[in-house]
C-alpha cells in the first residue's frame, strides 16, 4: 500500500496547498480572491471532497493558473514525453465530462493539451472572466458536436472544427446530441504561470 500512486483528488489536494504556499495566501484570502468558501477549499486540499470542474476553474483563476495545472504531479515527470499510461484522467462529478492531459507534465513549456471526453446532453458554464496573465484556448473538435459560448456569443462547432479564444469573459461549453463527442483543448499562457 504504500507505494500506492496517489489518486486523482489527492494529486489535485497537494497542486492547491503548493499553488497557495507558494502565493503566500492564506484559506480565507483564497477563498475571498476565487469565491469558494474557506471551508471547501479545506476539504479540496485535505483531499475529502470531489470537486466539480466549476470549482476548479474558480480556485485556478485564484490561483493564476491554467485549470489543466491542478492535475499535474507533485514531481514533474523528468523527460519530454508523456505516455498514454501515465495522463492522469478526471472525471468531472456534476456533468461526467472526463479530461485527460496529455502534455508533459512539469516543462517550462507555455502550451499545455487537453483531451475531454464529453456525455451526451452535459453541460459545464464557468463563470470567471478576464485573468492575468491572459489564457488562450483553441478548442479543436476531433469527434461529435459541442456548443461553445463566450459571454453572448455561441459557436457550434462539429468534427474538424477549431474555435481560439481568450479566457476573458463567462464560458460554457454543452453537446446537444445524443453522441458523445470529443476534443481537444490546447492552452497557452506566459511560462511564469506554470510554476
Amino acid at each position: 500500500m504504500e507505494n500506492q500512486p496517489p489518486s486523482l483528488n489527492d494529486r489535485i489536494a497537494q497542486r492547491v496547498r503548493d499553488l497557495r504556499a507558494d502565493r503566500g495566501l492564506s484559506l480565507d484570502a483564497l477563498a475571498a480572491h476565487c469565491g469558494v468558501s474557506r471551508s471547501m477549499i479545506s476539504l479540496i486540499e485535505r483531499g475529502e471532497s470531489s470537486p466539480t470542474a466549476v470549482l476548479l476553474e474558480k480556485l485556478a483563476t485564484g490561483l493564476g493558473v491554467p485549470l489543466a495545472s491542478l492535475f499535474e504531479a507533485p514531481v514533474p515527470a523528468s523527460g519530454p514525453v508523456s505516455r498514454l499510461a501515465d495522463q492522469p484522467q478526471w472525471r468531472d462529478p456534476h456533468s461526467g465530462y472526463v479530461r485527460r492531459n496529455v502534455s508533459p507534465g512539469g516543462s517550462a513549456s507555455p502550451i499545455h493539451i487537453v483531451e475531454i471526453l464529453f456525455p451526451p446532453k452535459a453541460r459545464v458554464a464557468y463563470e470567471t472572466g478576464a485573468r492575468e496573465p491572459q489564457v488562450h484556448q483553441q478548442v479543436w473538435v476531433l469527434e461529435g458536436t459541442i456548443e461553445v459560448t463566450l459571454g453572448d456569443d455561441r459557436h457550434r462547432l462539429s468534427a474538424g472544427d477549431c474555435l481560439a479564444l481568450v479566457l476573458d469573459r463567462p464560458t460554457s461549453y454543452y453537446n446537444p446530441t445524443r453522441q458523445i463527442a470529443r476534443y481537444a483543448v490546447v492552452i497557452a499562457t506566459s511560462p511564469s504561470s506554470w510554476r
